[in-house]
């Protein structure tokens, strides 16, 4: 009613007579995840309580973007990417920094063990 959501009243007929006009599959979890993957939430109503399940097969999307008459909102509705430049020179440098330390921390304790060895087969 507001214009900033959708609405799935039956999944399976969603599923099995919409999805396949315009997906490669019929499977409503699939379609639920690249939902997400753009940035779509699922609504929960409180009366629900995000526990229990509704008594009506109704399933609510909305997204920021996503408003009744605002199509040119719509530009904005983007698949979310996680790339590898987005992580900083410096995080790298720290991650080597932590990589080194703790092969410096294994070889140390390598050598304790192997003195600990030695000094058992000593003692027996």
């Amino acid at each position: 009613q507001s214009g900033n959501s959708f609405h799935v009243f039956d999944q399976g007929q969603f599923a099995k007579e919409v999805l396949p006009k315009y997906f490669k599959h019929n499977n409503m979890a699939s379609f639920v995840r690249q939902l997400n993957m753009y940035g779509f939430r699922k609504v929960v109503h409180i009366e629900q309580g995000g526990l229990v399940k509704p008594d009506k097969d109704d399933t609510e999307f909305q997204h920021p973007y996503f408003i009744r008459g605002q199509e040119r909102l719509l530009e904005n509705i983007k698949r979310k990417v996680t790339s590898v430049s987005s992580i900083k020179n410096e995080d790298i440098k720290v991650r080597q920094d932590n990589v080194t330390k703790l092969l410096t921390d294994i070889q140390v304790m390598k050598g304790k063990q192997e003195s600990m060895d030695s000094k058992l087969i000593a003692m027996k």
